[in-house]
């Protein structure tokens, strides 16, 4: 019993060992349909330094959140149903290693389909994991976004 748990914990070390060297790269996207509005609310979380390093500018500074709105707006793309749809920047919030950004999109009576484009950070860091998490009338669906698979699609 002794022997089997000294192997687990030296084990258990090793593979301790090896997240701690590697570097870790995602974000996270959480897309609500608010019914009374009729619009695609889209929260997402990323890491500070990341998108710091991405736009070449620091927190702190005035035009951070002009930046982020850019680097938005450049880098997710919308459709509903088929059809492409603007996305409304409506801010963003500096938390310490997280930056939350906030964007929607309007007129969405009904959702069959909803196809994104997220190449967020993925330019920066090859190893990005961007991971989408879609919430529509009681339904959760999610989608994962790497280098070379930048964009997805669900269906309702």
């Amino acid at each position: 019993m002794k022997k089997n748990f000294y192997i687990f914990a030296v084990l258990t070390f090793f593979v301790m060992m090896s997240f701690a060297a590697a570097d870790f790269f995602s974000s996270m996207t959480k897309v609500d349909y608010v019914e009374g509005s009729k619009t695609l609310k889209f929260t997402t979380k990323l890491n500070t330094d990341h998108i710091s390093n991405a736009i070449k500018i620091r927190p702190e500074t005035a035009g951070f959140e002009a930046e982020v709105k850019k680097y938005v707006n450049k880098t997710v793309d919308v459709y509903v149903n088929g059809q492409p749809k603007n996305l409304t920047f409506t801010g963003s919030q500096v938390n310490g290693e997280s930056v939350w950004v906030y964007f929607e999109t309007s007129g969405v009576s009904d959702l069959n389909s909803l196809k994104i484009r997220n190449a967020i950070l993925l330019e920066t860091y090859p190893k990005q994991l961007n991971v989408v998490n879609v919430a529509y009338k009681g339904q959760m669906k999610t989608l994962n976004f790497l280098r070379g698979r930048e964009t997805g699609e669900v269906n309702f």
